[in-house]
């Protein structure tokens, strides 16, 4: 493997990494309410091993739940990648990735087919 492939597979797993930590550091409940001063750190249609983005452009956004297997896809990883240059890690809620909506939903829609989802 070339050095510069090396460096690239390395900036790809670190992003990686970061995201995974940012997704562990939401609280857990049981099933039960949470207590009326405090609100669901994830929403309900967010389902185990899924996490939420929204794919936004300068006129456009739309809110994703996609699987975690999405975050091993190169054309997933470069979203990633930009995302980290554009808006950084140091952020709440759903990851925000620079794309349109439609461009998002053929990324998807490639996802899937390879991975048969």
């Amino acid at each position: 493997m070339s050095k510069g492939r090396t460096n690239v597979m390395n900036k790809k797993y670190g992003i990686v990494k970061k995201l995974r930590k940012s997704l562990l550091l939401g609280k857990k409940f049981s099933t039960d309410d949470p207590p009326e001063n405090e609100s669901r750190d994830v929403p309900e249609d967010v389902k185990e091993g899924h996490f939420a983005v929204i794919a936004t452009d300068e006129d456009e956004l739309k809110r994703f739940v996609v699987p975690l297997s999405c975050l091993t896809h190169p054309s997933f990883l470069r979203l990633l990648e930009q995302a980290a240059e554009v808006y950084g890690f140091d952020h709440e809620g759903a990851l925000t990735l620079p794309c349109s909506p439609s461009e998002m939903e053929r990324i998807l829609a490639i996802i899937y087919t390879e991975f048969g989802s």
